[in-house]
Parts: structure tokens; sequence; C-alpha cells
């Protein structure tokens, strides 16, 4: 699903954008792939099948043989595949330039558990299934054909009980693929990591936080910060500031600025007013959409405030991964038209508001610790805190808190809490 979906408040929502300019190069590795099914530790001698990237192996030409079969117990947490262990995605594509300093493949989502190999070679290990995973391609890209293979495990038990695999009683099949983005990111240094914004409306400015590997570049560097306006691109704000690394083996550096914004507009979902914010150092640049909004609960009133006044949600859940199942689902989720029209249709109701769910369980493995979640918690804000769009962080879905392992959620939400410079609500099912 594509950026530039018509402004609803949303507690999540699956957001992915590209940049290409002269500093960072975001390429597209979407498309048709090459596919096979197989073992866990063996890259298969032949792809004879066909599959879009993003998708669900569901998706494959010819199709797999029960890619995705209905499970025997609905309630129960193991769910397997007897036909196969995984999946393996490959495709060749060229790179027509040397290698830069910074070269990494994203995997923006994949189901269930992502391994990465480049030429041959083993790039690591994502598990989670609704989080990015990045891999670092350095050491392995070259100028000119490149082999890219990934495996996704074939079904949730391919995951450890460690790892939230999208088990939800609701559901009969649980269909594995690459269903997100898959890119190759090139930049030079310093390298800009993370990018997070958080508007304060009442000093009509943005607070910027960014983070930065240097990469053993042991200088002074030059970061620019520069907001625009979406539509107008009109400069309302910027800033420029030097860091200096000092140390080599120092891995990531944090700048903290204030930029304040002429003529600074408001956003809501009437009025979805939209800047641009541009970071750039030498040798990477990086682009962002924000909002500037506030939002926040009065636990007095017992009402959501919105840019300092009363703002009444309607609204209601998309059951998107229940929709996977769907034999009407296919290729729908992908298509940007369709989603825009899903999106608006919504406002006929006069809705302003949606939840997008995914993770949820209703038995909790013993396993599952709150180190997994908070990682995982991690990522997943890092992805989406910029989005005007996103003002609640939703934990837990229905979890059931009897057993008192579900602990587990607070305490996690207590690891990654200050993470968030907006400091959006969290909610955590029926736990308080």
């Amino acid at each position: 699903m594509k950026k530039n979906l018509p402004a609803l408040l949303l507690i999540l929502v699956i957001i992915n954008s590209c940049q290409l300019n002269h500093k960072r190069d975001t390429i597209a590795l979407n498309g048709i792939w090459q596919i096979a099914e197989g073992t866990m530790n063996i890259i298969p001698d032949e792809f004879n099948h066909s599959v879009p990237v993003p998708g669900l192996v569901s998706l494959a030409q010819p199709a797999f043989r029960d890619a995705g079969p209905k499970v025997i117990d609905r309630r129960s947490i193991i769910q397997k595949d007897t036909l196969r262990e995984a999946f393996w995605y490959h495709r060749i594509f060229t790179l027509d330039k040397p290698v830069p300093p910074v070269a990494v493949i994203k995997v923006s989502k994949a189901m269930f558990g992502t391994k990465v190999f480049l030429n041959g070679i083993d790039l690591g290990e994502h598990l989670p299934c609704f989080t990015p995973g990045y891999f670092d391609a350095g050491g392995a890209l070259k100028k000119g054909e490149n082999e890219l293979v990934i495996r996704v495990g074939s079904c949730r038990s391919s995951l450890p009980f460690s790892v939230p695999n999208g088990f939800d009683f609701e559901k009969e099949r649980y269909i594995p693929g690459i269903f997100d983005n898959v890119e190759l990111i090139l930049s030079g240094v310093p390298k800009i990591t993370s990018v997070q914004t958080a508007p304060d409306i009442s000093a009509l400015q943005v607070r910027v936080q960014a983070k930065f590997e240097n990469r053993g570049k042991k200088n002074k560097s030059r970061i620019s910060f520069t907001v625009k306006e979406a539509k107008s691109e009109q400069v309302a704000g910027k800033l420029v500031t030097k860091v200096q690394f000092t140390d080599k083996d120092e891995k990531e550096t944090i700048v903290d600025v204030k930029i304040p914004l002429k003529d600074c507009k408001l956003w809501s979902p009437e009025d979805p007013f939209l800047y641009y914010l541009e970071v750039e150092t030498e040798g990477d640049k990086y682009e962002t959409r924000f909002g500037m909004r506030e939002f926040r609960y009065d636990t007095v009133l017992k009402m959501t405030i919105l840019n300092g006044k009363p703002y009444f949600m309607r609204g209601s859940n998309i059951t998107l991964y229940r929709f996977f199942e769907d034999e009407e689902c296919k290729s729908l989720p992908w298509n940007n038209d369709w989603v825009r029209k899903l999106h608006r249709s919504f406002k006929q109701f006069h809705w302003n508001g949606l939840r997008y769910g995914g993770k949820g369980w209703n038995v909790w493995p013993e396993e599952l610790k709150a180190e997994e979640l908070a990682r995982e918690y991690a990522e997943w804000m890092q992805e989406q805190w910029n989005h005007p769009c996103v003002v609640i962080w939703d934990a837990s879905n229905e979890t059931l808190s009897h057993d008192g392992r579900t602990e587990e959620i607070a305490d996690a939400i207590a690891k990654v809490r200050s993470m968030d410079l907006s400091n959006r609500p969290w909610d955590n099912s029926y736990s308080s």
C-alpha cells in the first residue's frame, strides 16, 4: 500500500516511501519474482513458479498445492504445513554504478521469518512478520548483475514461539509471502538511520531527532534540515548545523533540533495539510512527510484532544490479515487505486478514524517475553511515527490478563514509550 491515503486518524497504517536523489538512491526491487518451495536450509536448484512482490504465495503461477493450508484447530497456536518448510524467492537485478559506502536491502514485511542471500552470501535473518528487516549488502553487492534470494517460512510454526506470528482464532489460513516492498538503499556517509518529527503547535515549530552512522569517517559534518509545504514546495523552515564525530568506532550519533515554521498550518482529517522534511548530510539525503498536529487523551475529561480541542473519533477496524485469506483478496491490498477507493469510501459514513489490526493471540506462549515485544514495537514505531494519521499505538487486541503473562506487554510498552517524542497514547487491550 502506498502513501497519500485520504486523511483519517489511524492507529496503524502501512506506509512506505521511496527517495531518489543524487545522494540516496532507493531502488525498488518489486515486481514479478521467481519462487520455489523446499526445505529451510537448502536453496532450490530451480525456480519454476512466478509471484508478485509485494503479495502472498497464494498469487504464484502456476499455483502451489495448498499453500497456507487451513488449520485443523483454529485455537491451536501450532500450525504446520506438511508439504514444505519454506518458500524461496529469487530475482536478478543490475546495478549500473559502483557500489557506494552504504548498501542496504530492506524487506518491509514478510511472513514467516526472512533470510536473505545476495550473490551467494548470507546477509542474515529477521524473524518478525510485521516490521521491516534491514540487511547490510555492502560486502556482497557488486556493479553489474546481482542475484538476490529471500527465504520465508511456509507457516506460523516456522517461527519460534518467542516471536509473534499473527495467531488469530478467527482465521483459518495463514498464507506466507513477502507482502510489502523490497528495496535496495544506496548512500554515502554519514548515513541517516532514522528521523523523527514531533510537532509543537504552541511554539509553531517542529522538533526533529535524527540519528546518523558515520562508519569511521572522523571529521565534522554539515547537516541541513529543510521543511517544505508538500503541495507548493515552498520552504517553511530551514536549519543548518555541524556535528563533530569524535570517535571513529561510534556507531550512532543523535542530533536534536527545533525548526520554527513560517505561516504554520495545522493538520486535521478535515484539513490534511502536509509538510516534507529533508535531512541532508555530505553523503546522504532522507525525506519524510509529517503534519503539524498534536493528539492526546485527557484523563479528566475522558476525551481525545486534537490540536487543543475535543475531537470525537468515529470509525471501525480494518482486519487486513483476515482479508488475506478471503477468496476475493487476490492482489487488491497492493493495488494503489483500490486502496485509495477503500479509504475514501469510509467518508460516506462520516468516519474519521480507523484501526489497523494485525498481531494478536488468544493463547499466550510461555516463550513470548517483553524483550521481543519491545524490539518489534521499536521497529514498528520507527517505521510509522512521522505519519500524521498515526495517533495511538495499539500494543494488543482483546488479550486477556487472567494468567498474568500479558504483563509482558506492559513491560514492553514501558521499554519503548519514551522513544516516541510525540508521547502518543498506548492501548493495551483490557489492561489499564
